[in-house]
Protein backbone atom coordinates (compact mmCIF):
# COMPACT_ATOMS: atom_id res chain seq x y z
CA UNK A 1 0.00 0.00 0.00
CA UNK A 2 2.69 2.45 0.59
CA UNK A 3 4.49 1.39 -2.38
CA UNK A 4 1.56 2.62 -4.45
CA UNK A 5 1.16 5.82 -2.31
CA UNK A 6 4.77 6.65 -3.20
CA UNK A 7 4.33 5.54 -6.66
CA UNK A 8 1.43 7.86 -7.23
CA UNK A 9 2.75 10.38 -5.76
CA UNK A 10 5.79 10.23 -7.81
CA UNK A 11 3.49 9.94 -11.08
CA UNK A 12 1.49 13.18 -10.11
CA UNK A 13 3.16 15.40 -11.65
CA UNK A 14 3.03 13.93 -14.59
CA UNK A 15 -0.47 12.73 -15.07
CA UNK A 16 -1.10 16.78 -13.84
CA UNK A 17 0.79 17.89 -17.04
CA UNK A 18 -0.98 15.96 -19.02
CA UNK A 19 -4.39 17.27 -17.68
CA UNK A 20 -6.38 20.76 -19.50
CA UNK A 21 -6.01 23.37 -17.75
CA UNK A 22 -7.13 27.05 -17.59
CA UNK A 23 -5.84 30.29 -16.54
CA UNK A 24 -8.04 31.44 -13.21
CA UNK A 25 -9.60 33.97 -15.31
CA UNK A 26 -11.53 31.22 -16.85
CA UNK A 27 -13.58 29.84 -14.00
CA UNK A 28 -16.93 29.50 -12.14
CA UNK A 29 -19.13 32.99 -12.13
CA UNK A 30 -17.05 34.56 -14.69
CA UNK A 31 -18.83 36.77 -17.23
CA UNK A 32 -18.00 36.45 -21.08
CA UNK A 33 -18.72 39.26 -23.44
CA UNK A 34 -21.09 39.49 -25.45
CA UNK A 35 -21.07 40.42 -29.38
CA UNK A 36 -17.67 39.56 -30.25
CA UNK A 37 -15.87 36.34 -30.30
CA UNK A 38 -14.73 35.31 -26.96
CA UNK A 39 -10.96 33.25 -26.80
CA UNK A 40 -11.36 30.47 -24.33
CA UNK A 41 -7.82 28.78 -24.36
CA UNK A 42 -5.25 26.78 -21.57
CA UNK A 43 -2.67 24.46 -21.77
CA UNK A 44 -2.60 20.64 -22.47
CA UNK A 45 -0.11 17.36 -23.85
CA UNK A 46 1.12 18.21 -27.09
CA UNK A 47 -1.75 16.86 -29.82
CA UNK A 48 -3.87 16.66 -27.12
CA UNK A 49 -7.40 17.90 -28.55
CA UNK A 50 -9.69 19.61 -26.77
CA UNK A 51 -13.38 20.93 -27.16
CA UNK A 52 -15.24 23.79 -25.23
CA UNK A 53 -19.09 23.36 -25.15
CA UNK A 54 -21.17 26.78 -24.56
CA UNK A 55 -24.53 28.19 -25.42
CA UNK A 56 -24.88 25.30 -28.01
CA UNK A 57 -21.68 25.93 -29.38
CA UNK A 58 -19.12 23.17 -29.53
CA UNK A 59 -15.33 24.15 -30.55
CA UNK A 60 -12.48 21.70 -30.86
CA UNK A 61 -8.44 22.16 -31.37
CA UNK A 62 -5.26 20.41 -30.60
CA UNK A 63 -2.28 21.35 -28.29
CA UNK A 64 0.31 22.59 -29.92
CA UNK A 65 3.84 21.61 -29.62
CA UNK A 66 4.57 24.47 -27.12
CA UNK A 67 1.63 22.96 -24.89
CA UNK A 68 -1.05 25.87 -25.66
CA UNK A 69 -4.40 25.36 -27.10
CA UNK A 70 -7.11 28.24 -27.59
CA UNK A 71 -10.46 28.16 -29.64
CA UNK A 72 -12.80 31.15 -30.05
CA UNK A 73 -16.59 30.82 -29.49
CA UNK A 74 -18.72 32.85 -32.00
CA UNK A 75 -20.27 36.04 -30.90
CA UNK A 76 -22.79 35.64 -27.86
CA UNK A 77 -26.28 37.49 -26.64
CA UNK A 78 -26.68 38.26 -23.09
CA UNK A 79 -27.68 35.87 -20.99
CA UNK A 80 -28.15 36.55 -17.25
CA UNK A 81 -29.25 32.68 -16.65
CA UNK A 82 -26.45 30.95 -15.14
CA UNK A 83 -24.96 28.25 -17.84
CA UNK A 84 -21.95 26.04 -17.89
CA UNK A 85 -19.22 25.44 -20.03
CA UNK A 86 -17.45 22.03 -20.26
CA UNK A 87 -13.85 22.06 -21.72
CA UNK A 88 -12.27 18.41 -22.47
CA UNK A 89 -9.76 16.60 -23.63
CA UNK A 90 -8.14 13.43 -21.79
CA UNK A 91 -9.74 15.09 -18.42
CA UNK A 92 -12.85 17.32 -18.74
CA UNK A 93 -13.72 20.52 -16.74
CA UNK A 94 -16.74 21.96 -16.02
CA UNK A 95 -17.46 25.66 -15.10
CA UNK A 96 -20.56 26.79 -13.37
CA UNK A 97 -22.91 29.56 -13.00
CA UNK A 98 -21.75 31.55 -16.55
CA UNK A 99 -22.86 34.93 -17.44
CA UNK A 100 -22.95 36.85 -21.09
CA UNK A 101 -23.17 40.45 -20.51
CA UNK A 102 -20.27 43.50 -20.93
CA UNK A 103 -16.43 43.22 -19.49
CA UNK A 104 -14.57 46.06 -18.02
CA UNK A 105 -10.98 45.81 -16.77
CA UNK A 106 -10.40 48.57 -14.41
CA UNK A 107 -6.97 49.51 -13.83
CA UNK A 108 -4.32 52.17 -12.22
CA UNK A 109 -2.56 53.49 -9.13
CA UNK A 110 -4.60 54.24 -5.46
CA UNK A 111 -7.19 56.02 -6.65
CA UNK A 112 -8.65 52.68 -8.74
CA UNK A 113 -7.20 50.25 -6.28
CA UNK A 114 -9.51 52.30 -3.28
CA UNK A 115 -11.76 50.00 -1.87
CA UNK A 116 -15.22 50.44 -1.26
CA UNK A 117 -14.73 50.16 2.46
CA UNK A 118 -12.25 53.41 2.41
CA UNK A 119 -14.17 55.62 0.25
CA UNK A 120 -17.86 57.15 1.54
CA UNK A 121 -20.89 55.98 2.70
CA UNK A 122 -19.05 52.58 3.55
CA UNK A 123 -21.47 50.62 5.76
CA UNK A 124 -24.71 51.65 3.35
CA UNK A 125 -22.80 51.24 0.20
CA UNK A 126 -21.82 47.97 1.45
CA UNK A 127 -25.26 46.40 2.60
CA UNK A 128 -26.75 47.38 -0.68
CA UNK A 129 -24.15 45.55 -3.03
CA UNK A 130 -26.77 42.27 -3.43
CA UNK A 131 -26.11 42.46 -7.19
CA UNK A 132 -26.18 38.93 -8.45
CA UNK A 133 -25.37 39.51 -12.15
CA UNK A 134 -22.48 41.75 -11.57
CA UNK A 135 -19.09 39.50 -11.32
CA UNK A 136 -15.87 40.46 -9.74
CA UNK A 137 -12.28 39.23 -10.45
CA UNK A 138 -9.48 40.65 -8.86
CA UNK A 139 -5.82 40.02 -9.61
CA UNK A 140 -4.48 39.77 -6.12
CA UNK A 141 -1.06 41.16 -4.48
CA UNK A 142 1.23 43.28 -6.19
CA UNK A 143 3.83 41.48 -8.37
CA UNK A 144 5.98 42.14 -11.16
CA UNK A 145 8.39 40.12 -13.88
CA UNK A 146 10.59 40.90 -16.40
CA UNK A 147 8.82 38.98 -19.16
CA UNK A 148 5.01 38.45 -20.21
CA UNK A 149 3.47 35.96 -17.98
CA UNK A 150 0.95 33.33 -18.67
CA UNK A 151 -0.47 32.41 -15.43
CA UNK A 152 -2.02 34.46 -13.07
CA UNK A 153 -4.07 34.50 -9.70
CA UNK A 154 -7.35 35.44 -9.00
CA UNK A 155 -10.81 34.12 -8.85
CA UNK A 156 -14.45 35.44 -9.74
CA UNK A 157 -17.18 35.72 -7.50
CA UNK A 158 -20.33 37.26 -7.69
CA UNK A 159 -20.94 40.80 -6.00
CA UNK A 160 -22.40 40.35 -2.76
CA UNK A 161 -22.08 42.65 0.89
CA UNK A 162 -19.44 40.03 2.01
CA UNK A 163 -17.35 40.42 -1.78
CA UNK A 164 -17.44 43.55 -2.03
CA UNK A 165 -15.89 45.96 0.19
CA UNK A 166 -12.50 44.97 -0.97
CA UNK A 167 -12.94 45.63 -4.51
CA UNK A 168 -12.53 48.79 -5.95
CA UNK A 169 -14.96 51.51 -5.74
CA UNK A 170 -14.42 53.50 -9.08
CA UNK A 171 -14.64 50.43 -11.09
CA UNK A 172 -17.87 49.33 -8.18
CA UNK A 173 -19.56 52.17 -8.92
CA UNK A 174 -18.70 52.08 -12.86
CA UNK A 175 -20.03 48.62 -13.29
CA UNK A 176 -23.37 49.28 -11.11
CA UNK A 177 -24.22 52.12 -13.29
CA UNK A 178 -23.66 50.13 -16.09
CA UNK A 179 -25.70 47.10 -14.94
CA UNK A 180 -28.64 48.86 -14.04
CA UNK A 181 -29.10 51.14 -16.86
CA UNK A 182 -28.03 48.43 -19.57
CA UNK A 183 -30.11 45.62 -17.47
CA UNK A 184 -27.72 42.82 -18.57
CA UNK A 185 -24.72 40.98 -16.72
CA UNK A 186 -21.32 42.77 -16.08
CA UNK A 187 -18.05 41.83 -15.07
CA UNK A 188 -15.53 43.75 -13.50
CA UNK A 189 -11.56 43.16 -13.58
CA UNK A 190 -9.95 45.06 -11.26
CA UNK A 191 -5.63 44.89 -11.67
CA UNK A 192 -4.21 47.66 -9.40
CA UNK A 193 -1.61 49.00 -7.85
CA UNK A 194 -0.99 52.48 -5.70
CA UNK A 195 1.68 54.64 -6.00
CA UNK A 196 2.83 53.30 -9.41
CA UNK A 197 3.74 55.22 -12.41
CA UNK A 198 2.16 54.98 -16.21
CA UNK A 199 5.32 52.89 -17.36
CA UNK A 200 5.47 49.54 -15.65
CA UNK A 201 1.89 49.17 -17.08
CA UNK A 202 2.64 49.66 -20.40
CA UNK A 203 3.44 47.17 -22.86
CA UNK A 204 6.40 46.79 -24.92
CA UNK A 205 4.57 47.16 -28.75
CA UNK A 206 2.50 49.97 -27.03
CA UNK A 207 6.43 51.88 -26.45
CA UNK A 208 7.00 50.79 -30.23
CA UNK A 209 4.45 52.45 -31.34
CA UNK A 210 5.55 55.62 -30.20
CA UNK A 211 8.81 57.25 -31.37
CA UNK A 212 8.96 59.12 -28.35
CA UNK A 213 9.27 56.18 -26.51
CA UNK A 214 11.87 54.91 -28.11
CA UNK A 215 13.98 54.42 -25.16
CA UNK A 216 11.43 52.10 -22.66
CA UNK A 217 11.01 50.36 -25.80
CA UNK A 218 14.76 49.17 -26.27
CA UNK A 219 15.13 48.82 -22.02
CA UNK A 220 12.06 46.29 -22.04
CA UNK A 221 13.04 44.60 -25.45
CA UNK A 222 15.90 43.66 -23.54
CA UNK A 223 14.79 42.13 -20.39
CA UNK A 224 15.93 38.83 -19.78
CA UNK A 225 14.41 36.49 -17.44
CA UNK A 226 17.16 37.14 -14.77
CA UNK A 227 17.02 40.58 -15.26
CA UNK A 228 15.40 42.15 -11.59
CA UNK A 229 12.82 44.80 -12.10
CA UNK A 230 10.46 46.37 -9.69
CA UNK A 231 7.06 47.99 -9.42
CA UNK A 232 9.08 51.32 -11.35
CA UNK A 233 10.24 49.25 -14.19
CA UNK A 234 8.98 49.62 -17.32
CA UNK A 235 6.45 46.60 -18.44
CA UNK A 236 7.19 45.20 -15.27
CA UNK A 237 3.80 45.29 -13.96
CA UNK A 238 1.84 44.48 -17.52
CA UNK A 239 4.04 41.50 -17.31
CA UNK A 240 2.79 39.93 -14.40
CA UNK A 241 -0.77 41.46 -13.66
CA UNK A 242 -2.27 42.24 -17.29
CA UNK A 243 -0.79 39.79 -19.70
CA UNK A 244 -2.35 36.45 -17.96
CA UNK A 245 -5.58 37.92 -18.60
CA UNK A 246 -4.93 38.43 -22.04
CA UNK A 247 -6.87 38.09 -24.55
CA UNK A 248 -9.92 37.25 -22.44
CA UNK A 249 -12.83 39.10 -24.51
CA UNK A 250 -13.92 42.51 -22.90
CA UNK A 251 -15.26 45.60 -23.40
CA UNK A 252 -13.00 48.36 -22.43
CA UNK A 253 -10.85 49.70 -20.08
CA UNK A 254 -11.28 52.24 -17.23
CA UNK A 255 -8.36 53.95 -15.92
CA UNK A 256 -7.55 56.10 -12.76
CA UNK A 257 -3.76 57.01 -12.86
CA UNK A 258 -1.05 60.02 -12.63
CA UNK A 259 -0.74 60.97 -9.47
CA UNK A 260 2.57 59.47 -9.34
CA UNK A 261 3.47 61.05 -12.89
CA UNK A 262 2.42 64.40 -11.74
CA UNK A 263 5.39 66.95 -12.82
CA UNK A 264 4.88 65.58 -16.17
CA UNK A 265 3.48 67.39 -19.51
CA UNK A 266 3.67 66.29 -23.10
CA UNK A 267 5.48 63.15 -22.04
CA UNK A 268 2.23 61.67 -20.41
CA UNK A 269 0.86 61.83 -23.49
CA UNK A 270 2.76 60.12 -25.07
CA UNK A 271 2.80 57.86 -22.59
CA UNK A 272 -1.12 57.19 -22.28
CA UNK A 273 -1.02 56.39 -25.85
CA UNK A 274 1.80 53.98 -25.56
CA UNK A 275 -0.89 52.39 -22.99
CA UNK A 276 -4.15 52.44 -24.47
CA UNK A 277 -2.38 51.09 -27.97
CA UNK A 278 -0.19 48.48 -26.37
CA UNK A 279 -3.47 47.30 -24.45
CA UNK A 280 -5.40 46.53 -27.61
CA UNK A 281 -2.98 44.97 -29.54
CA UNK A 282 -2.72 43.01 -26.00
CA UNK A 283 -6.82 41.91 -25.79
CA UNK A 284 -6.76 42.04 -29.50
CA UNK A 285 -9.28 44.61 -30.05
CA UNK A 286 -8.50 47.27 -32.21
CA UNK A 287 -11.85 49.12 -31.03
CA UNK A 288 -11.13 47.95 -27.30
CA UNK A 289 -12.91 51.83 -25.04
CA UNK A 290 -10.18 53.23 -23.03
CA UNK A 291 -11.96 56.02 -20.45
CA UNK A 292 -9.73 57.79 -17.83
CA UNK A 293 -10.07 60.12 -14.69
CA UNK A 294 -8.47 62.95 -14.92
CA UNK A 295 -6.35 63.89 -11.92
CA UNK A 296 -8.77 65.44 -8.96
CA UNK A 297 -8.43 68.86 -7.32
CA UNK A 298 -5.64 68.67 -4.59
CA UNK A 299 -3.55 70.70 -1.64
CA UNK A 300 -4.27 74.41 -0.93
CA UNK A 301 -6.36 75.93 -4.22
CA UNK A 302 -4.75 78.45 -6.65
CA UNK A 303 -5.07 81.92 -6.18
CA UNK A 304 -2.69 83.00 -9.27
CA UNK A 305 -4.28 84.14 -12.35
CA UNK A 306 -1.99 81.97 -14.42
CA UNK A 307 -1.61 79.06 -12.46
CA UNK A 308 0.61 76.70 -14.70
CA UNK A 309 1.53 74.79 -11.25
CA UNK A 310 1.22 71.44 -10.16
CA UNK A 311 -0.93 69.03 -12.14
CA UNK A 312 -2.18 71.51 -14.59
CA UNK A 313 0.14 70.36 -17.61
CA UNK A 314 -0.44 66.73 -16.64
CA UNK A 315 -4.15 67.16 -16.66
CA UNK A 316 -3.82 69.07 -20.14
CA UNK A 317 -1.88 65.99 -21.14
CA UNK A 318 -4.55 63.72 -20.20
CA UNK A 319 -7.18 65.85 -22.33
CA UNK A 320 -4.77 65.92 -25.02
CA UNK A 321 -4.67 62.24 -25.09
CA UNK A 322 -8.74 62.17 -26.44
CA UNK A 323 -7.20 62.30 -29.72
CA UNK A 324 -7.41 58.61 -29.61
CA UNK A 325 -10.39 56.99 -30.93
CA UNK A 326 -12.78 54.79 -28.50
CA UNK A 327 -11.49 57.03 -25.35
CA UNK A 328 -12.70 59.49 -23.01
CA UNK A 329 -12.31 61.43 -19.82
CA UNK A 330 -14.24 61.92 -16.37
CA UNK A 331 -13.23 65.66 -15.05
CA UNK A 332 -13.50 65.44 -11.61
CA UNK A 333 -12.03 68.77 -10.22
CA UNK A 334 -15.14 69.03 -8.42
CA UNK A 335 -14.67 66.20 -6.21
CA UNK A 336 -12.15 66.78 -3.17
CA UNK A 337 -13.40 67.14 -0.06
CA UNK A 338 -13.59 70.80 0.05
CA UNK A 339 -12.70 70.06 4.63
CA UNK A 340 -9.67 68.26 3.22
CA UNK A 341 -8.08 68.94 0.09
CA UNK A 342 -4.85 67.69 1.06
CA UNK A 343 -6.69 63.99 0.66
CA UNK A 344 -5.12 62.70 -2.27
CA UNK A 345 -7.26 59.92 -2.30
CA UNK A 346 -10.85 61.91 -2.29
CA UNK A 347 -13.87 59.39 -0.71
CA UNK A 348 -16.56 60.38 -3.60
CA UNK A 349 -16.09 57.87 -5.80
CA UNK A 350 -19.59 57.34 -6.44
CA UNK A 351 -19.31 60.20 -8.61
CA UNK A 352 -16.16 59.16 -10.53
CA UNK A 353 -17.44 55.70 -11.42
CA UNK A 354 -20.69 57.41 -12.58
CA UNK A 355 -18.92 59.68 -14.80
CA UNK A 356 -16.51 57.24 -15.96
CA UNK A 357 -19.71 55.07 -17.03
CA UNK A 358 -21.37 58.37 -18.49
CA UNK A 359 -18.71 58.62 -21.52
CA UNK A 360 -19.04 54.58 -21.85
CA UNK A 361 -23.02 55.00 -21.94
CA UNK A 362 -22.72 57.62 -24.46
CA UNK A 363 -20.20 56.49 -26.76
CA UNK A 364 -20.12 52.65 -26.35
CA UNK A 365 -23.70 51.97 -25.70
CA UNK A 366 -24.69 54.25 -28.21
CA UNK A 367 -27.02 56.51 -25.60
CA UNK A 368 -26.36 59.39 -27.59
CA UNK A 369 -29.65 61.39 -25.47
CA UNK A 370 -26.73 61.21 -22.78
CA UNK A 371 -24.06 64.28 -22.85
CA UNK A 372 -20.51 62.28 -22.61
CA UNK A 373 -18.91 64.98 -19.79
CA UNK A 374 -19.03 68.46 -18.72
CA UNK A 375 -18.27 71.14 -21.32
CA UNK A 376 -14.80 70.95 -22.81
CA UNK A 377 -12.97 73.92 -24.81
CA UNK A 378 -13.55 73.17 -28.30
CA UNK A 379 -12.49 77.12 -29.74
CA UNK A 380 -11.85 80.50 -28.93
CA UNK A 381 -12.52 83.91 -31.07
CA UNK A 382 -10.99 87.27 -30.15
CA UNK A 383 -13.33 90.53 -30.58
CA UNK A 384 -11.83 93.65 -29.28
CA UNK A 385 -11.34 93.23 -25.54
CA UNK A 386 -13.46 90.30 -25.37
CA UNK A 387 -12.75 86.23 -25.89
CA UNK A 388 -15.01 84.06 -26.62
CA UNK A 389 -14.58 80.52 -26.08
CA UNK A 390 -16.89 77.55 -27.27
CA UNK A 391 -17.09 74.15 -25.73
CA UNK A 392 -18.27 70.99 -26.76
CA UNK A 393 -20.19 69.05 -24.77
CA UNK A 394 -22.38 71.64 -23.61
CA UNK A 395 -25.42 69.29 -23.57
CA UNK A 396 -28.64 71.45 -22.07
CA UNK A 397 -26.70 74.76 -22.05
CA UNK A 398 -23.66 76.24 -19.10
CA UNK A 399 -24.35 77.31 -15.89
CA UNK A 400 -22.53 78.44 -13.04
CA UNK A 401 -22.94 75.61 -10.55
CA UNK A 402 -21.80 73.94 -7.42
CA UNK A 403 -21.10 70.58 -6.14
CA UNK A 404 -20.88 69.66 -2.85
CA UNK A 405 -19.97 66.14 -1.84
CA UNK A 406 -22.72 63.15 -3.12
CA UNK A 407 -25.49 65.71 -3.58
CA UNK A 408 -26.43 66.59 -7.43
CA UNK A 409 -24.94 70.24 -8.80
CA UNK A 410 -26.73 72.87 -7.74
CA UNK A 411 -27.75 75.59 -10.20
CA UNK A 412 -26.21 78.81 -8.73
CA UNK A 413 -29.04 81.38 -10.05
CA UNK A 414 -27.08 84.87 -11.16
CA UNK A 415 -23.67 83.19 -9.85
CA UNK A 416 -20.40 84.58 -11.01
CA UNK A 417 -18.24 82.52 -13.26
CA UNK A 418 -14.80 81.95 -11.37
CA UNK A 419 -11.53 81.02 -11.98
CA UNK A 420 -11.13 82.24 -15.78
CA UNK A 421 -8.08 84.02 -16.45
CA UNK A 422 -6.77 86.60 -19.82
CA UNK A 423 -3.76 87.55 -20.66
CA UNK A 424 -2.42 90.25 -23.81
CA UNK A 425 1.08 90.17 -25.74
CA UNK A 426 2.90 90.74 -22.33
CA UNK A 427 2.11 87.41 -21.28
CA UNK A 428 1.26 88.68 -17.83
CA UNK A 429 -2.51 87.01 -16.57
CA UNK A 430 -5.19 89.22 -14.95
CA UNK A 431 -8.60 87.95 -13.39
CA UNK A 432 -11.35 87.52 -16.26
CA UNK A 433 -14.89 89.16 -15.66
CA UNK A 434 -16.71 85.79 -17.25
CA UNK A 435 -20.18 85.54 -18.49
CA UNK A 436 -22.15 83.07 -20.13
CA UNK A 437 -23.78 83.85 -23.44
CA UNK A 438 -25.67 81.42 -24.64
CA UNK A 439 -23.42 78.09 -25.70
CA UNK A 440 -20.45 80.07 -24.64
CA UNK A 441 -18.27 81.68 -22.04
CA UNK A 442 -17.23 85.49 -22.51
CA UNK A 443 -13.95 87.19 -21.06
CA UNK A 444 -13.13 90.32 -20.62
CA UNK A 445 -10.85 92.52 -18.26
CA UNK A 446 -10.31 95.74 -17.09
CA UNK A 447 -6.50 95.40 -17.08
CA UNK A 448 -6.19 93.79 -20.73
CA UNK A 449 -7.22 96.36 -23.29
CA UNK A 450 -6.26 93.44 -26.10
CA UNK A 451 -6.34 90.15 -24.89
CA UNK A 452 -4.62 87.55 -26.61
CA UNK A 453 -4.77 84.33 -24.62
CA UNK A 454 -7.32 82.41 -21.62
CA UNK A 455 -6.98 80.02 -19.16
CA UNK A 456 -9.34 78.15 -16.88
CA UNK A 457 -8.84 76.02 -13.57
CA UNK A 458 -5.13 75.42 -15.11
CA UNK A 459 -3.71 75.06 -11.46
CA UNK A 460 -3.38 72.07 -8.79
CA UNK A 461 -6.46 73.34 -7.02
CA UNK A 462 -8.99 75.45 -9.05
CA UNK A 463 -11.80 74.94 -5.99
CA UNK A 464 -13.54 77.71 -7.39
CA UNK A 465 -14.13 76.52 -10.74
CA UNK A 466 -17.77 77.03 -10.98
CA UNK A 467 -18.86 76.16 -14.57
CA UNK A 468 -21.27 73.27 -15.52
CA UNK A 469 -23.52 71.85 -18.17
CA UNK A 470 -27.35 72.04 -16.92
CA UNK A 471 -26.64 67.94 -16.95
CA UNK A 472 -24.14 68.71 -13.34
CA UNK A 473 -20.73 68.06 -14.88
CA UNK A 474 -17.89 70.40 -14.72
CA UNK A 475 -16.30 72.12 -17.76
CA UNK A 476 -12.36 70.54 -18.17
CA UNK A 477 -9.41 72.51 -17.27
CA UNK A 478 -8.05 74.46 -20.52
CA UNK A 479 -5.50 77.09 -21.63
CA UNK A 480 -5.42 78.58 -25.49
CA UNK A 481 -1.61 79.20 -25.21
CA UNK A 482 1.40 77.35 -25.29
CA UNK A 483 3.76 79.74 -22.92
Amino acid sequence: MRFITVLLFLLLPMLSALAVSLPPVIGDHMVLQRDMPVPIWGWGEKGEKVTVSFAGQSKSTTVGKDGKWMVKLYKLKANAKPSTLSIKGKNEITLKNILVGEVWICSGQSNMEWKVAQCANPKEEIAAANHPNIRLFDVPGHTVHPLPQDQGKGEWKVCTPSTISGFSAAGYYFGRRLHKELNIPVGLIGSNWGGTRIEPWTTLDGFKSVPELSDQAKSVAGYTADKKVGGASPSAIYHSMVHPLTPYAMRGAIWYQGESNGGEGISYYHKKHALVKGWRKAFQNSKLAFYWVQLCNWKKPGTTPGGGDGWAKIREAQTQALDLPHTGMAVIIDLADAHNPGDIHPKNKQDVGARLAQWALHQTYNQKDLVPSGPLYSGHIIKGNQIHVSFKNVGKGLIVGKKEGLNPTKLIKNGTLKHFSVAGKDKKWHWAEAKIVGEQVVLSSKEVKTPVAARYAFTMNPADANLYNKEGLPAGPFRTDDW
